[in-house]
C-alpha cells in the first residue's frame, strides 16, 4: 500500500503536477496570442467545465481503488477488466513527457548558473535579443557537454525524491518547493508593481475584449483546460490513490485549480509587466519568450536583472521539479503494486529509460518534437477520454453519487455527472482533433 498524503501535501502535491512549465510560457503565450482578459474569462470557465469534471473522474478512480492506473481499471471494472486495465498504460505518456520534460528543466538549470555567473562578475544579460537568441541556439546546438549535465542534475533529483515515497519523498518536496514558487514569484510581483509595464498589464490580462476571440481562442483555451491540471497521465489516478479516505477531495480540487489559475495569472503579470515596459513583442512563443526575450529585458535592468533572473529561473525549476516528479511516480508505483518491485529496483528500471530517451532528445531533436507530440496529442487526450467514459458509463450512478453526497448536493452532482457523461468526452475527443489537424 502506497503511504498516504495529508490534506495539504496532497493538495500541494498535485498543484505541483499541474503548475509546470506551462504556466510560464504557455499560459502567456496563449493569453497574448488571443485577447488578453477574454482568453482568461474563457479558460476559467471552461477549466471548471471540462477541466475539473475530468480531474473528478480520475481523482474517483484512484480514491476508490487505492491503485496505480493499471491496477485501478481492472479492479473497478464489472466487466471485461484486462481491456480496460490497457487505459491504464496512457502512464507510459508520462514516462515520455518526463524524458523531454527533464531536459527543458535542464535549460533553466544552465539559466541558473548564468544569472548567477552574471551577477558575481557584476555584469549583466545582453540586452540584444539577437546575441540572446544565438547563446540559447548555440546551448542547444553546440553546447551539448553543458546540457548534457544539467539535464542529468535533473535526472537524478527527481528520481532521488521519487525513491523517498510518496510521504518522505514528494510530500515533502511540495511542501517546501510550492509555497517557496509563491515567495519567489510574489516578490518578482511585488517589484513589477513599481514599473509602468504593470498597469499595461493589468488591463490587458483583465479587461476583456471579446471582438478579439475567434474559434482558434476557444479550442486553445479548451485544450489548456483539459491538460493544464495534468489530466490523462496517470499522475491524478496515482497521487489520489494515497489520498485520506475522509478528505473533502471536492474542496480539494478547487483548490488546486485556485492554485493552478493564480500561479499562471502571477506570471503573466510578471511576464506582461517587463514585456510592456520594455516594449517587447507579447506575442512571443515558448522557450524564445523565457530564454530570449525575457532575458534580454532583465539585461536593460543590469545587476538588478541579474538578480530578478535567478529568483525566476529558480521559480521556474521549482515548477518544472514538482511536474517531473509526479510524471515518474505512475509507473513507479505500477512496477511496485504489479510485480512486488522494490522502489529502488523499479526506479533503476524507469530511470534507464527516462534517461536514454533524455539524451535522444538531446542528440536529435526530431525525437524531442516526436515524444511531444505523441504524448500530447494522442496518449494523454487517449486517457482523459476514457477515464470520463469509464466513469460515466461503466461506473454504476450510485455508486458514484455515494462517494460524492458527503461533499456535493445533489443538484450539483447531477450536473458534474452530466458533464462528464456527454460535456467532457465531447471536448477531449474535439480538441484531439484540432491538434492533430495542427501537427
Amino acid at each position: 500500500m502506497n503511504t498516504t498524503f495529508s490534506k495539504i501535501g496532497f493538495i500541494l502535491a498535485v498543484a505541483g503536477s499541474a503548475v509546470g512549465l506551462g504556466n510560464a510560457w504557455k499560459f502567456p503565450t496563449m493569453v497574448g496570442q488571443n485577447g488578453g482578459g477574454a482568453f482568461i474569462m474563457l479558460f476559467i470557465a471552461l477549466t471548471l467545465a471540462v477541466g475539473f469534471v475530468i480531474f473528478l473522474c480520475e481523482l474517483y478512480i484512484g480514491k476508490k481503488s487505492q491503485l496505480d492506473p493499471v491496477g485501478a481499471y481492472y479492479k473497478l471494472a464489472s466487466k471485461n477488466k484486462k481491456l480496460w486495465s490497457l487505459v491504464g498504460f496512457t502512464m507510459i505518456g508520462a514516462l515520455l513527457i518526463v524524458s523531454f520534460y527533464s531536459v527543458i528543466i535542464g535549460w533553466i538549470v544552465y539559466y541558473i548558473y548564468f544569472s548567477i555567473k552574471t551577477l558575481f562578475s557584476f555584469a549583466s544579460f545582453n540586452t540584444d535579443i539577437k546575441q540572446n537568441e544565438l547563446i540559447f541556439n548555440n546551448l542547444l546546438s553546440n553546447d551539448l557537454t553543458s546540457v548534457i549535465i544539467c539535464f542529468s542534475i535533473v535526472f537524478f533529483m527527481s528520481f532521488y525524491i521519487v525513491s523517498k515515497g510518496v510521504k518522505n519523498g514528494i510530500e515533502k518536496m511540495n511542501v517546501f518547493m510550492m509555497p517557496a514558487l509563491f515567495i519567489l514569484l510574489l516578490l518578482m510581483l511585488i517589484y513589477s508593481m513599481n514599473i509602468d509595464g504593470f498597469f499595461k498589464a493589468c488591463e490587458f490580462l483583465f479587461y476583456p475584449d471579446f471582438s478579439k476571440l475567434n474559434e482558434n481562442s476557444i479550442l486553445n483555451a479548451l485544450g489548456l483546460a483539459c491538460f493544464s491540471l495534468s489530466i490523462g497521465a496517470g499522475s491524478i489516478i496515482t497521487y489520489s490513490a494515497s489520498l485520506p479516505k475522509k478528505t473533502n477531495f471536492i474542496s480539494s480540487t478547487l483548490y488546486i485549480v485556485f492554485i493552478n489559475l493564480l500561479v499562471g495569472l502571477m506570471m503573466g503579470l510578471i511576464v506582461f509587466s517587463f514585456i510592456f515596459e520594455f516594449g517587447a513583442n507579447s506575442n512571443e512563443q515558448g522557450a524564445g519568450l523565457i530564454f530570449i526575450s525575457l532575458t534580454s529585458l532583465f539585461a536593460k535592468l543590469g545587476i538588478l536583472g541579474s538578480i530578478l533572473a535567478i529568483l525566476f529561473f529558480i521559480a521556474l525549476f521549482f515548477a518544472g521539479i514538482t511536474s517531473a516528479v509526479s510524471m515518474i511516480e505512475p509507473f513507479c508505483f505500477f512496477l511496485i503494486n504489479r510485480f512486488s518491485f522494490s522502489r529502488k529496483k523499479a526506479l533503476i528500471l524507469i530511470g534507464f529509460i527516462v534517461y536514454f530517451l533524455g539524451i535522444c532528445c538531446i542528440l536529435q531533436g526530431r525525437i524531442f518534437d516526436i515524444l511531444d507530440y505523441i504524448s500530447s496529442n494522442i496518449i494523454m487526450p487517449l486517457g482523459a477520454f476514457f477515464a470520463t467514459i469509464f466513469v460515466g458509463y461503466f461506473i454504476k450512478k450510485e455508486d458514484l453519487y455515494a462517494e460524492f453526497s458527503p461533499y456535493l448536493k445533489k443538484s450539483l452532482f447531477e450536473l458534474w455527472y452530466f458533464f462528464a457523461r456527454v460535456i467532457a468526452p465531447l471536448a477531449v475527443i474535439i480538441i484531439a482533433f484540432f491538434n492533430f489537424y495542427k501537427g
